[in-house]
């Protein structure tokens, strides 16, 4: 993760950038930090994954968001874009805006190998902070493993890790299962090595 200039920024400031910019980028406390470029892979797994839960969810009383929906994290002063966030209820919106939101009850990464690291560092802390988040998955697209964080005290997670196409994810907060089957489906793990040699030419 590279932060696009040495300078501190507002959050005001962050947001009317972002308004007008031609590609996403993170806030972390005053900087900037441009999102890495998605895959064909992340997307399928992001698609396969809210497609699922928009339709286990479809006469239930859950929000999903995939992609384009910001998060703000009060205690980190920092704005994400998770890959997928379940709400456990109606939106809750940061300043009126219903382009952020504060209340994510499962946040989902979709790790790509320039952010795979941060995802399961520094996010993660800083998403522990909100207090309505109960669930983490990291999904690799790279290969077929999920990780599952689920809160189970004051500082306490449990993880779960899946690897193999047999199995199936059962969420812990919501009631959601999908096998890794589906999650996985049309994904093409012979693209990662072409894509991790152009990663390698551009460093």
């Amino acid at each position: 993760m590279q932060v696009t200039q040495q300078r501190y920024y507002t959050p005001e400031e962050y947001l009317e950038l972002e308004a007008t910019a031609d590609y996403k980028s993170e806030y972390i406390d005053g900087y900037i930090i441009p999102m890495a470029g998605g895959t064909v892979n992340h997307n399928q797994i992001a698609l396969n994954l809210s497609t699922e839960l928009n339709f286990a969810f479809k006469k239930q009383n859950y929000r999903v968001y995939m992609g384009d929906v910001r998060l703000w994290i009060a205690q980190k002063r920092s704005y994400t874009y998770p890959d997928v966030m379940i709400l456990a209820d109606e939106p809750e919106y940061f300043n009126n805006r219903t382009d952020i939101i504060v209340n994510p009850q499962v946040i989902v990464e979709v790790l790509s190998q320039s952010t795979k690291a941060y995802d399961r560092e520094a996010k993660f802390q800083a998403y522990r902070t909100i207090p309505s988040f109960q669930e983490y998955l990291l999904i690799d697209q790279t290969r077929i493993h999920v990780e599952q964080f689920s809160k189970t005290g004051k500082k306490q997670w449990t993880l779960r890790e899946y690897d193999e196409e047999d199995e199936a994810i059962a969420l812990v907060t919501v009631p959601f299962t999908i096998s890794l089957s589906d999650l996985y489906n049309k994904v093409n793990f012979e693209l990662v090595d072409s894509e991790v040699q152009e990663l390698n030419l551009e460093e």
